[in-house]
């Protein structure tokens, strides 16, 4: 009886046939288990106004689960800050942690979809890197996204999308994340 075939994200097997064998021969690694790979993409959504209106943090999860093809959660704040009416654990923010497949899925609808859908896009800007190999970009409008219904939103909001490489630093994640596709300004220096 033939086993049927299991679904391989595009970009998962791009990494496993090219990308690993193009950034060893690049770096002059021993062997391709030294090679940098993409552990995780974190998306992040600050909602301010979550401290007056309760439904908003939901319609914000709703959106970022539709987004993302995974349950999203709300973040809650850590003390209190009376000029903000903050009260600990309140909802101030929703999140969620992409892995393995989701997380190949997502990067391939940002590159091929939502990034071109941003107006005047020129690429992202590569100043987001923290020194230890990890990368984040800030989106300003959530509405790049064709899973959003424009018609059904009601504040424009935006997001932060961390992508946590095993890169030991800021060089070899930017070949990696370049690799993958994503869209760097060319920055003649």
């Amino acid at each position: 009886m033939a086993t049927a075939k299991t679904y391989v994200p595009r970009l998962k097997s791009k990494y496993k046939e090219e990308i690993r064998n193009t950034l060893k021969d690049k770096f002059q690694y021993k062997t391709v288990m030294q090679v940098p790979k993409l552990e995780k993409i974190a998306i992040n959504q600050g909602v301010g106004g979550a401290t007056t209106d309760k439904k908003l943090i939901e319609q914000t999860i709703a959106e970022l689960s539709m987004i993302t093809g995974q349950q999203a959660v709300s973040s809650k704040s850590k003390k209190d800050i009376s000029n903000f009416k903050l009260r600990k654990n309140m909802p101030v923010g929703v999140r969620v942690t992409l892995r393995d497949n989701n997380m190949y899925e997502f990067l391939d609808r940002l590159i091929a979809v939502a990034l071109p859908r941003i107006r005047d896009f020129k690429g992202i800007n590569d100043k987001g890197f923290d020194g230890r190999g990890n990368y984040t970009l800030g989106i300003t409008e959530q509405i790049i996204f064709p899973e959003i219904n424009i018609d059904k939103i009601n504040k424009i909001q935006g997001m932060d999308i961390t992508f946590v490489t095993s890169a030991p630093n800021d060089v070899e994640a930017l070949e990696l994340l370049k690799e993958f596709g994503l869209p760097f300004k060319n920055q003649n220096k």
